[in-house]
């Protein structure tokens, strides 16, 4: 949650300072609230990338990991559930 919260926090501050001119009105104009949703969206869609990435290469990063430290690799990276 703290790292989502940093990644939100900082997606704001970059597109409020790149898109939001001044704050002369207390609404946002047309061309800012529309850089806004583009900006936003084009973070999202790298953020998501990123995370797609992330998520690839984590069995591996686990495993090797796990080699690293002598402790025994489950298939994947994902311990086996109990059965009991």
């Amino acid at each position: 949650l703290r790292d989502f919260l940093l990644v939100y926090n900082r997606m704001t501050e970059l597109c409020f300072r790149h898109c939001v001119c001044g704050l002369n009105y207390r609404l946002l104009t047309g061309p800012e609230e529309s850089c806004l949703d583009s900006c936003a969206a084009r973070l999202v869609r790298a953020n998501h990338r990123l995370m797609s990435a992330y998520v690839g290469l984590m069995p591996a990063l686990l495993q090797r990991r796990a080699a690293e430290h002598g402790a025994p690799t489950p298939e994947h990276g994902v311990p086996a559930a109990e059965h009991g």
